[in-house]
């Protein structure tokens, strides 16, 4: 018996070397595989950093829109011979798409982002709105500026900040501006992460209801009191202010907007909203009075301030609204014929 148990000890001990090894094996290989996924991964973030360094930083335009974009034909105008420098992506109602059915710009085609949400002028809903495209567009590291275009200053005249923000929003941070905001990277990111102001604006920054225009009855003598807060006018501008960023910030507007209407005989032309420029007041002589605006006055601060870029003076707009339809069309002929001419 005794001569039987060695041939057994020695195949057993045999099985043992040979299950170690396939064990050493297998461990060595779940080693190199992790270190070739770890080097792979390495190479494609390096790759990657390569191609954005030389890739140029782009601009990305965010359209918040109930259904078309009503003047997609100028901004067709507007993007061509620039598609490496910009980013596009809209806000429409859930459902909308934009096809060749729908826009007549190829720049929108499918740009609609997938979960929008309802939105109601004067409500927290259109905020929620900026903060969803913003989320979209810092998908891509190549956009380094984001465009809704506007200013920001200081509104302790108006009787907009609700109390009850207090202390999360002390009444000294409480900012007014436009929706029309362009944001760096920075901002963006700051936008997207709050969880504290905005809140804040959902519970206590509500509006009541107001026609858009004054027809057929007397307009308020105050019509302030008719509103106890534009969110979209105010959240931006007062987000930044809370995080200490106001110095960051170029307190002026990019797009030119014209709110005197006061002065206007037409009834239909009076209200809480722009002044929209028509057929008739697209002319030429309008776009070069724009052009040549080098300061803004805020009433709200009894402030002037000059336009400058890198120190020098310098137009204050890049953009304009509000413009009909036939008052873009008009626009866009004029250039043509000019642009005919002088290439005759």
């Amino acid at each position: 018996m005794k001569r039987k148990a060695g041939p057994q000890k020695a195949q057993h001990k045999w099985k043992r070397k040979l299950f170690t090894l396939i064990l050493v094996g297998i461990c060595f290989g779940t080693l190199v595989l992790l270190m070739h996924t770890q080097y792979s991964r390495i190479m494609t973030l390096a790759s990657l950093r390569n191609s954005q360094q030389n890739q140029r930083p782009k601009i990305a335009f965010l359209f918040i829109a109930r259904n078309r974009i009503p003047l997609d034909i100028l901004w067709d105008v507007f993007f061509q011979g620039g598609e490496s420098r910009f980013s596009i992506y809209v806000h429409s109602r859930p459902g909308f798409l934009f096809n060749k059915a729908t826009t007549r710009s190829v720049f929108f085609l499918d740009r609609q982002v997938n979960d929008s949400i309802q939105v109601d002028w004067g409500e927290a809903s259109m905020i929620e709105a900026e903060r969803i495209l913003l989320r979209h567009a810092l998908e891509d590291p190549l956009n380094q500026r984001f465009a809704f275009v506007s200013d920001s200053f200081a509104d302790t005249k108006e009787g907009r900040y609700n109390p009850k923000m207090h202390p999360v929003i002390p009444v000294h941070n409480w900012r007014k501006g436009s929706q029309w905001v362009v944001l760096t990277r920075k901002h963006a990111e700051v936008v997207v992460k709050d969880d504290r102001v905005f809140p804040m604006f959902q519970l206590h920054c509500k509006t009541k209801s107001l026609p858009e225009f004054w027809r057929n009855r007397p307009i308020p003598a105050d019509t302030s009191k008719q509103h106890n807060c534009i969110p979209d006018e105010h959240y931006v501008q007062t987000l930044l202010a809370q995080q200490g960023l106001e110095g960051e910030l170029t307190r002026r507007s990019l797009t030119h907007t014209s709110w005197d209407l006061s002065s206007s005989r037409n009834r239909e032309r009076r209200g809480w909203h722009p002044l929209t420029y028509k057929f008739s007041d697209a002319t030429p002589m309008l776009i070069k009075s724009i052009k040549e605006i080098d300061n803004v006055y805020y009433e709200t601060e009894y402030r002037r301030e000059w336009c400058s870029s890198k120190g020098k003076p310098s137009q204050c707009f890049l953009f304009a609204r509000k413009f009909t339809r036939p008052a873009a069309l008009r626009l866009l002929n004029t250039t043509a014929l000019e642009l005919n001419r002088s290439n005759d």
